[in-house]
């Protein structure tokens, strides 16, 4: 079996559709470990990869005022149970283009496996940008996972990103995103974790109000079970007249996990307004008796409020 067919093979067993690969229509990249496996772009959208000697080397480019009508495929893995993947990736939509980017990130086996994601992302005047990112990272739990992205939004344009690992172990986790968000601009930043064992999260994530009238979200949801502990820090800061940003955090925890939250909030512009909420807490109990009451067993449960909160 070849390295594409096995990691479509593992793909396909974590959810996703290995047809895309045969569609004319879909951009995708698949790169295994720091081999580059497939690779197409279609018009409008050119998708330009290389090896090089410490990883692979991305760049997506979207061009002026065209919306690409389906999902562009992003896959990234390794199948040992031992290795390294560093991916350097720039992702530019030009003025008034949309894109939606979605990320499988498959990690089956993984007992020593270190995932080092570092972007560059400029979302152009009036376009507009998602990116969804799934992993899967079996049950072992040796995995390190360290996304990087800085991103820029301009005048009126849309970024939109969501971060799900609710499958498997976690390992250990440490997500650090930075967005500048320009005039009428409007970010949202969602992330979904649900930490096992000794698991340990780290999110980072910074939205900054420059431009007047600029809106922003940070939402988190993270569960935690066992030893498993985490550390949320969400941060935004006012700059400009009219700009609005929120802050939502909520962690679950049971058994003798740790979570912390640290929420962030800065306003330099009288004009600015910025809110903030975190939660810290067990399953509530009220739930927990009303599920009861319908025949669930306190497990059953604690697992269908804790899917809820990461949906």
């Amino acid at each position: 079996m070849s390295d594409l067919d096995a990691l479509m093979k593992a793909f396909g067993e974590a959810g996703g559709d290995k047809a895309i690969l045969e569609n004319n229509e879909i951009a995708h990249l698949v790169a295994s470990g720091h081999k580059l496996l497939s690779m197409k772009s279609v018009g409008g959208l050119e998708v330009d990869a290389k090896e090089t000697l410490t990883g692979i080397s991305v760049r997506v480019t979207v061009k002026e005022v065209v919306r690409i009508k389906n999902p562009a495929h992003l896959c990234f893995g390794v199948l040992h149970n031992k290795g390294t993947q560093r991916i350097k990736m720039d992702v530019k939509l030009e003025k008034d283009s949309s894109a939606h980017f979605i990320a499988h990130c498959i990690f089956p086996k993984a007992e020593k496996i270190r995932h080092i994601m570092d972007a560059v992302v400029e979302v152009g005047e009036g376009a507009e940008m998602r990116y969804s990112e799934t992993h899967f990272h079996g049950l072992y739990g040796g995995i390190e996972v360290v996304p990087k992205s800085v991103v820029t939004v301009a005048r009126n344009g849309r970024y939109f990103t969501d971060f799900t690992l609710t499958t498997g172990r976690v390992g250990k986790l440490d997500i650090d995103y930075s967005v500048e968000a320009g005039e009428n601009a409007v970010t949202e930043l969602t992330a979904r974790v649900f930490g096992h064992a000794n698991d340990a999260i780290k999110i980072k994530e910074k939205v900054v109000l420059a431009g007047e009238n600029s809106r922003g979200l940070i939402k988190t949801r993270v569960a935690l079970e066992d030893e498993a502990e985490a550390e949320v820090t969400g941060i935004t800061e006012g700059n400009a007249a009219g700009a609005r940003g929120h802050v939502d955090c909520m962690e679950i925890v049971k058994d003798n996990a740790v979570a912390k939250a640290i929420p962030i909030v800065n306003v330099t512009n009288p004009l600015a307004k910025v809110t903030h909420e975190a939660a810290i807490g067990s399953v509530d109990k009220r739930q927990m008796e009303t599920l009861m009451a319908h025949g669930l067993t306190p497990e059953e449960a604690v697992d269908v409020i804790v899917k809820g909160i990461l949906k």
